[in-house]
């Protein structure tokens, strides 16, 4: 526990020294401001824009997106890697792709996206999907692995139902490993959206960034960034601290 708080205490000072450096290089001239603006006025920005009601449409669009692309990226990548657990054979076969799945540059099938199911929502979460389900999977398959046989044998021993079994054992051995592929999946699916929402939308926090980047709005675009850097970090912290808890109830019982 105390080394965790020490860690935290650095991580929390290391990121205010960093912050209070490049508002030093900033207001000094060090770093030019058309390349990027001192912290605090992209705090002032983020706060403005907010306050203001300009960004409400952008952010419920894109959050709703990431919302319904991470649950159901969690829901299939969960359903996946419980199967290709199941089936020794099957799991021969997807391994390798597994393993090669990150070097395919999944933003190649947004012209196709776009061309079957047309523009708006549904070419996004699917664009979410694809980048986060994979690590979903890996996080599932590394989780069931690590059920100690002696457990499933103490399962057969009891007589457990297969839906008992999964419930009151193969998940919260599991969980440690599920929760850190929730956490990948969360930022791979928000990087899909806004990525998505860069390259071909007319809404959302992606279509704001780029369309104050393309009218050298640093100002704006730097709000509007910083903010979605902050909701991702607290919802990483969130999930970081939910699979904490679980893990300090797992160590008790």
């Amino acid at each position: 526990m105390r080394r965790g708080r020490a860690a935290l205490i650095v991580r929390t000072a290391i990121l205010a020294s960093s912050i209070v450096l490049l508002e030093i290089a900033c207001r000094t001239g060090i770093v030019d401001s058309l390349t990027i603006i001192p912290p605090s006025e992209m705090l002032a920005s983020m706060v403005g824009q907010i306050g203001s009601g300009e960004l409400n449409a952008s952010i419920a669009t894109t959050f709703s997106t990431i919302a319904i692309a991470f649950l159901l990226a969690v829901a299939l990548g969960t359903a996946a890697g419980a199967l290709i657990h199941r089936l020794p054979r099957l799991r021969d076969v997807v391994d390798p792709l597994l393993a090669s799945y990150y070097s395919v540059p999944t933003f190649i099938f947004y012209p196709l996206l776009v061309a079957l199911l047309g523009l708006g929502k549904a070419p996004l979460v699917v664009l979410g999907i694809l980048s986060a389900v994979p690590a979903v999977v890996i996080s599932t398959l590394s989780g069931l692995d690590g059920v100690a046989p002696v457990l499933m044998k103490l399962s057969r021993v009891h007589r457990l139902s297969p839906a008992r079994t999964l419930w009151w054992i193969v998940l919260p051995a599991a969980l440690p490993h599920l929760f850190t592929g929730f956490k990948l999946a969360l930022s791979y699916a928000l990087i899909g959206v806004i990525a998505g929402e860069f390259i071909l939308s007319g809404t959302g926090l992606g279509y704001a960034i780029s369309f104050a980047y393309q009218s050298f709005d640093n100002r704006t675009m730097y709000g509007v960034m910083l903010f979605v850097l902050l909701v991702a970090v607290t919802a990483n912290g969130i999930l970081y601290v939910w699979e904490g808890r679980l893990a300090r109830r797992r160590s008790r019982g």
